[in-house]
């Protein structure tokens, strides 16, 4: 007796069946002129797209957040045309398109869109949806494209910019830096310090910008064969890390420490065989004491660090009192938020700030992931982080099994990630281009070391026994 009974299929799923695949196939028949116009056109091409993320990642910080965003847009169109023109049945199953990070970006991108639709100022938070919506297919698309072999090509984009900034930067610590804006407590004992912001304009943001410098630098300098690439990572790295303690960016600060431990930690993790049992401990004293060591020999960086606890300091108490206004804003809407953006934020912020306080970002990640979608919001987000650091956990060990040192691009993605997420406990700058398309980019190089797992043979004899009742 055969012991797979398949079921009757129930009339309205024949009928829907039935309209699902005449949909689907009325919608090939329409792209198809796409299919063919891509096969000799270079505009609808991989190159043609990874060529503008290219671009995007070598100007971040030379252009205005407008320019950034029509080439962001550019992206978009190229990857939407891309994607229709797929012939689905010439795809290479060997890259997979979905990772186990799209299933909570995608839920995350669905509640922004509901807050969106539900806010109080629904225009206001539609212009900070598109902008959302602009960094999620950037992200798909790096991370499509890295496993085509463009990983090292868009490294390699942001460390030559990057280096291009940090020496700008260390010409304005060396020759002065007019202040374009009240960066410091004119009370404090550090105020009169150069801070260096390069072409971006703003030390905190320059520090946020720079936060990949250190890791994708010092590991390129390890990875990458050439002598030459080799010394664009190793001076990225040095110049950058400089010029973040040179931002005198408190959260930068931060920020360097906590990704500096981090990506020690994990190149000794990385060699640990090959290592003596007692290099774990002495590097992890080692790092923690060197940090430490400089905090407190360099008189202007044990100042700047001394004052990021208490409220003394003018820019702590003003934080603190956006930090409570914030709070009544998502008491007020607490289960999905205001809507995405900063023009969302502006319009509503007005009505609960305290009196001489007045602010154009919480100051806080977390705090503006909650007051613009909400708990239901922060929860995702979560959700999202903790998967991408999953996979990142779990494809450097499938790596390091195979001695493959590509896997040493986790460990520099994982210690970024770390940097930015320490730094945007106390600031907003994560949400600017120049630093969400670098959270973006080392998602997507975790992203792009994903393996889809392989189905055993009962889930195998599951999917062949439902035959009877496939919709696709």
């Amino acid at each position: 007796m055969n012991s797979k009974l398949k079921l009757p299929i129930p009339k309205f799923l024949q009928t829907l069946q039935s309209s699902w695949l005449s949909s689907q196939a009325r919608f090939f028949q329409i792209i198809s002129p796409l299919q063919a116009w891509r096969e000799g056109s270079r505009l609808l091409s991989a190159k043609f797209l990874g060529g503008l993320l290219v671009v995007m990642l070598a100007t971040l910080p030379f252009l205005e957040n407008a320019q950034t965003g029509v080439i962001g847009a550019a992206v978009a169109i190229a990857w939407l045309l891309l994607w229709l023109s797929d012939r689905r049945d010439e795809q290479d199953q060997s890259v997979p398109i979905w990772t186990a990070i799209h299933t909570p970006l995608i839920a995350y991108w669905a509640i922004a869109l509901v807050a969106t639709l539900l806010s109080p100022v629904r225009v206001a938070a539609a212009d900070g949806m598109v902008k959302l919506t602009l960094y999620m297919l950037a992200f798909v698309s790096m991370s499509r494209l890295m496993r085509l072999g463009w990983r090292s090509i868009f490294i390699g984009a942001y460390l030559g910019s990057a280096l291009v900034a940090s020496a700008y930067g260390v010409q304005q610590w060396y020759l002065g830096a007019p202040e374009l804006a009240t960066w410091t407590d004119p009370t404090s004992e550090t105020a009169g310090v150069t801070r260096v912001y390069s072409f971006l304009g703003n030390p905190n943001l320059f520090a946020g910008y720079l936060m990949a410098a250190l890791p994708l630098g010092a590991i390129a300098a390890i990875h990458w064969r050439n002598w030459g690439m080799k010394t664009l990572g190793i001076l990225t790295a040095i110049l950058g890390a400089f010029c973040i303690t040179q931002t005198q960016s408190r959260g930068g600060l931060m920020g360097i420490a906590a990704e500096s431990f981090t990506l020690v930690l994990l190149l000794v993790y990385w060699w640990g065989k090959r290592l003596p049992s007692w290099t774990f401990p002495s590097v992890l004293g080692g790092t923690a004491g060197a940090i430490a060591l400089g905090t407190i020999l360099v008189p202007t960086l044990r100042k700047r660090v001394g004052s990021i606890f208490g409220t003394d300091d003018s820019s702590n108490a003003f934080r603190v009192n956006v930090w409570q206004s914030v709070l009544n804003m998502i008491r007020a809407k607490p289960i999905l938020g205001i809507g995405p953006g900063n023009k969302a934020f502006n319009q509503i912020y007005p009505l609960y700030q305290r009196s001489g306080y007045s602010a154009l970002g919480t100051y806080s990640v977390p705090l503006e992931i909650t007051v613009e979608t909400g708990i239901v919001g922060i929860i995702c987000y979560s959700w999202l982080v903790f998967t991408i650091f999953r996979q990142g956990w779990f494809g450097l060990n499938r790596l390091r099994s195979d001695r493959d040192s590509s896997g040493l691009w986790i460990i520099a993605a994982i210690a970024t990630l770390v940097g930015m997420l320490v730094h945007g406990l106390v600031d907003t700058v994560w949400y600017r281009p120049q630093v969400q398309l670098l959270w973006w980019l080392a998602i997507a190089i975790i992203s792009s070391f994903y393996i889809a797992p392989i189905p055993t043979e009962e889930e195998e004899n599951n999917l062949q026994s439902e035959d009877s009742l496939d919709l696709t």
